[in-house]
């Protein structure tokens, strides 16, 4: 996008900006052009990470689409540049580009999917299990591809309040994770996690996984 369209519809915004909180109403989307935005839910009094978003995602549309307040709160952790797209613009543009309606519902669905995730993973009994399977949740839905593999924004003590562990056990998991080279050793940025190689890394949970299937264990 043109400096001079990003005059008219963007704005930038510093780490710990709130785009939108939790149960605000809300008539505007986010897109982020550079930067990374948290989303995040309050749970039983506690914040729980469901995402961290980069460039090229968006956030804050389902208050547009369903007119309900907004269901979690958007918080700027990297210096961002965000499109803000009013409610009416969302509509025109979704009536005059099929294309971008089809890449709306797409990246709706695969949120869908991430959030089933979720909940799976928080069922499972092994809290290792449940470190592995939260990286290869947001590796796999909010994950951005660089030269050394998948850079997950989410931070390791996002991980644990996510998928209720402590804060020693995803750095456990973690260190066997470098070992065996499934993650990077080197993150190209502060507290960023970079998954080596994501299909070893499925691989890898796949296999831990089978003698649990093959138990029957839920």
């Amino acid at each position: 996008m043109s400096e001079s369209s990003f005059a008219r519809y963007g704005r930038e915004y510093l780490p710990g900006d709130v785009l939108f909180r939790e149960g605000e109403s809300g008539d505007v989307m986010f897109v982020i052009q550079s930067g990374a935005v948290r989303v995040s839910k309050s749970v039983a009094g506690e914040d729980k990470v469901l995402a961290v978003l980069g460039p090229g995602e968006f956030v804050g549309e389902m208050a547009i689409l369903n007119g309900k307040p907004r269901n979690a709160t958007a918080t700027v952790v990297e210096p961002s540049r965000c499109l803000v797209v009013e409610a009416r613009t969302l509509q025109a543009m979704l009536q005059r580009n099929s294309e971008i309606a089809l890449r709306l519902i797409k990246k709706l669905a695969k949120r869908l999917d991430a959030a089933n995730a979720l909940v799976e993973i928080l069922m499972h009994r092994d809290p290792k299990a449940r470190v592995m399977l939260a990286l290869a949740r947001h590796a796999e839905a909010f994950g951005e591809e660089t030269p050394e593999g998948i850079r997950v924004r989410t931070s390791p003590a996002d991980i644990a309040r996510e998928v209720d562990v402590d804060r020693e056990t995803v750095d456990e998991v973690m260190a066997r994770l470098r070992r065996l080279k499934l993650l990077a050793d080197g993150p190209p940025a502060p507290a960023a996690i970079v998954v080596a190689d994501m299909r070893r890394f499925i691989d890898f949970i796949e296999f831990l996984e089978t003698p649990r299937k093959l138990g029957g264990e839920s």
